[in-house]
């Protein structure tokens, strides 16, 4: 059985990739700037700024200027937009899909790092590892365009009146952590590729082939017996043939 520790260089960068990228989707999950909201009315809201997550809304007041004033919604509550409301759930099932993701490519690393037995199912595990990042990237672009679309668009939500915010802003921008969460797709997606591209996924691993160098031949010592064989029958002495002959 030959060593594929060799092989699998890029894969090891993509697990090390898979990992920041999955620390960064839960860093734009738990950031409220996904809409950054620009009011007139600074009575209330001492910088005119508000900050517009996928778990609630903040902003800096009179009454606690070095404080943030948050309040929370929830899937359950009927104000909040669609597209929020598929961010909360996608966002979540992308954390827990990247975390699968990391899991099965470091059992994919064992496998061609320290295991020299028992790989028959080492083409599964790569090509799940890449399913499952690329799965990972996907789920958590389609709520970050989405609400990138609406604050393009200054989409308005109807805040309740204790979120002292107003229906529509005067103006408003795309918040860091939709920047945060495409950055963190976009590694998903490479360490998706480095996995797909892994070379020995898709041949044989029953067959003894060395994925750089070509066929491996085994080369095995004699054994005993045959050695001791050779030394009971013996071996003519050409120096005394040739003193025959002279």
């Amino acid at each position: 059985m030959i060593y594929l520790a060799h092989t699998a260089h890029w894969q090891f960068l993509g697990l090390i990739v898979g990992v920041l990228a999955w620390i960064f989707t839960m860093a734009a999950v738990g950031i409220n700037e996904w809409r950054l909201w620009y009011t007139d009315d600074v009575s209330l809201i001492t910088s005119g700024e508000a900050w517009v997550g996928i778990w609630r809304a903040c902003f800096y007041s009179h009454a606690f200027p070095r404080t943030e004033f948050c309040q929370s919604f929830s899937i359950s509550d009927t104000f909040v937009p669609l597209e929020i409301l598929v961010a909360q759930v996608l966002m979540m099932l992308a954390m827990i899909s990247g975390l699968a993701g990391n899991i099965t490519a470091a059992v994919a690393m064992r496998l061609a790092y320290f295991t020299v037995e028992d790989r028959g199912n080492i083409r599964v595990v790569f090509f799940l590892a890449g399913a499952l990042y690329v799965i990972t990237a996907v789920v958590s672009l389609v709520p970050l365009m989405w609400n990138m679309s609406s604050v393009l668009n200054n989409s308005t939500i109807d805040f309740p009146p204790e979120f002292h915010l107003p229906a529509a802003p005067v103006r408003q921008r795309v918040g860091s952590a939709i920047g945060v969460g495409i950055f963190s797709s976009i590694l998903m997606l490479l360490s998706g590729m480095l996995f797909f591209c892994y070379r020995y996924v898709w041949r044989d691993p029953k067959k003894a082939m060395d994925p750089l160098h070509g066929p491996w031949t085994e080369t095995t010592l004699e054994h005993k017996s045959d050695f001791s064989k050779v030394n009971s029958q013996g071996v003519d002495n050409l120096g005394f043939h040739s003193e025959e002959i002279s």
